[in-house]
């Protein structure tokens, strides 16, 4: 008896023990998903809630580092692309700004320097009457060799001349270890002719300073010039200088009349570049060509923009009224020919002239084959022989003796350079240029 009622007793309590059990989960059930006590609350395996569950909360991926350096590498480069835009936006909007306010700013008066009659060629514009209707006003010329006595000498012709151009001089460097100077083209452009000052012999401050004097420069238009350092045989550096560049004379070269410069001056830059790059490029060529391939691009940038704003198109090449390249080279019997081991002197010339002629058809340019330079007379007028495809060709025979007679002033053949950007005449030809025969 005592048995069956202590039984009946046990499972008794635990029925209550589970009700209570029951009672106190039950709250539970109804908890929110986000509460503390809801991971006590057991899901079903099995069911279609747990199934969904799984679907809505993946399980992480692995970590694998390959693909977090990638991603990082994509990330900097979107955010360095991001800021690239940027400051090219803010570029423009400098540049147009600058722009507006070229506009806004009177021409200068005309500083008479040449007479009308004193060469073929100037008569062409009203020169006593200032530089409005020039067509050189508002264009960006690039000299390259500006540091050069004929480079210079151009220089000094363009802002004198033509007050309303820009002139973008380039200098030539190489590299870091090289001493760098202006003196040829500081004097031609005449930055030297102000006030200047340097201390007593006695003193220890003998540094020599000029001082703008508007008497005797006002006239010389330096505000026009540009000096850029550049090494020609850079094909990035030549692609940004020649942006917004309307014509280009070319002065650059590696020799000096006939000879390597490294050999007749003994000049430390060139013997630096020849011994540290031997094969990087020769200037006649390889710099020559990427100076045209910046210039195209740049031209054929703008045409795309103007083609783009709906407005017609002039011919490639002549849509500024201007010649896009002058090239200043040797007559082909001015000078004897140079063995070097980079090309002959004579071969190198006439390779650059055809690369010119036949690879850069959108460019209109003209050939001033120059004889020997001469401190003979200036002023003269010049001799212009067209030079036929057959007399293109290297090592032709002995050339007669009058043409090795022939003879040309620097300042001249400068003037014959500059001239040539707006005579239409001479687009397209490769002309013998000297003055007397002596």
């Amino acid at each position: 008896m005592r048995s069956e009622e202590f039984h009946r007793w046990n499972r008794f309590r635990i029925r209550i023990g589970a009700s209570r059990s029951v009672f106190f989960l039950l709250p539970l059930l109804f908890l929110p998903s986000g509460s503390a006590f809801a991971p006590l609350v057991p899901r079903p395996r099995h069911s279609a809630t747990s199934r969904l569950l799984a679907a809505a909360d993946p399980p992480l991926p692995e970590f694998d580092d390959t693909e977090s350096e990638e991603y990082l590498r994509a990330r900097d480069a979107e955010r360095e692309r991001e800021e690239a835009e940027r400051l090219l936006e803010e570029a423009r909007k400098l540049r147009r700004a600058a722009s507006d306010i070229e506009d806004d700013i009177p021409p200068r008066p005309f500083v008479a320097g040449a007479p009308p009659d004193a060469a073929p060629g100037q008569g062409r514009f009203d020169w006593e009457g200032g530089s409005g209707g020039h067509p050189l006003r508002g264009k960006k010329v690039l000299v390259t060799g500006a540091n050069g006595r004929l480079g210079s000498m151009v220089c000094r012709y363009l802002l004198r001349e033509c007050p309303g151009c820009e002139v973008i001089a380039a200098v030539h460097y190489v590299g870091e270890a090289t001493t760098r100077g202006y003196g040829r083209l500081s004097y031609e452009v005449g930055a030297e002719d102000g006030v200047g000052s340097i201390g007593a012999a006695w003193s220890e401050d003998r540094t020599a300073t000029y001082q703008y004097d508007p008497e005797t420069m006002g006239g010389y238009n330096l505000q026009n010039l540009r000096v850029v350092d550049i090494e020609l045989l850079d094909p990035i550096e030549c692609t940004t200088i020649t942006k917004d560049v309307d014509a280009v004379v070319w002065c650059a070269t590696d020799f000096n009349a006939n000879k390597p410069r490294a050999i007749s001056g003994l000049n430390f830059a060139f013997m630096f570049r020849a011994v540290s790059a031997p094969f990087k490029g020769r200037v006649e060529i390889e710099g020559l060509r990427n100076i045209l391939e910046g210039l195209r691009e740049s031209k054929m940038a703008r045409r795309f923009a103007a083609a783009r704003r709906g407005e017609e198109l002039a011919p490639a090449g002549t849509e500024e009224g201007l010649t896009s390249v002058v090239l200043a080279s040797a007559a082909e019997d001015a000078l004897a020919d140079f063995v070097t081991p980079l090309g002959d002197f004579r071969a190198l010339k006439r390779e650059g002239e055809a690369m010119l002629r036949e690879e850069f058809r959108e460019l209109s340019h003209c050939v001033l084959q120059m004889y020997r330079y001469d401190e003979n007379e200036e002023g003269l007028d010049g001799q212009f022989e067209e030079v036929g495809a057959k007399d293109n060709i290297a090592g032709r025979g002995a050339p007669p003796v009058e043409k090795r007679r022939r003879k040309i002033n620097r300042r001249d053949a400068a003037r014959f350079c500059a001239d040539t950007l707006t005579d239409s005449e001479q687009r397209g030809k490769t002309l013998e240029v000297w003055t007397v025969t002596k």
